[in-house]
């Protein structure tokens, strides 16, 4: 009986971990697209290219960083660079690397959109309590 308890709380616990997740994943890509045109996975690209603070991070970093596949991510980049805020590069001394650069202009629209990130965010997740 114990047992049965337990599963039942902790599969309520993934349902309303997952419920949390979609919720939020769904404002932020329709306000993030509506306000700045970037989806929720753009913004996160661009957002660790900023957190990173190099000039050029190699996409498989990038991918391992993230929750995309690699093929996700690197349709996300294939955006970016259409958009002119990214750019690619081959890596010389690995010719299967590629390397991915934030752009100044992919470095304004995340500026742009950083506050409507924060807004949501804070809309639906509660603040970790004090330590």
């Amino acid at each position: 009986m114990r047992a049965m308890e337990s599963e039942a709380a902790l599969i309520s616990r993934w349902r309303t971990l997952a419920t949390c997740y979609n919720t939020v994943a769904c404002n932020l890509d329709r306000v993030l697209q509506e306000a700045h045109g970037l989806s929720m996975s753009e913004y996160e690209t661009l957002d660790r290219l900023v957190e990173a603070n190099c000039e050029k991070r190699r996409m498989q970093d990038i991918a391992a960083d993230m929750y995309l596949s690699q093929s996700a991510l690197s349709r996300t980049v294939a955006r970016l660079e259409k958009h002119g805020l990214v750019e690619r590069a081959i890596c010389t001394d690995d010719r299967r690397g590629v390397f991915v650069r934030l752009t100044a202009e992919g470095r304004e629209r995340h500026t742009a959109a950083r506050g409507t990130h924060l807004k949501i965010l804070a809309e639906h997740l509660e603040p970790e309590p004090v330590r």
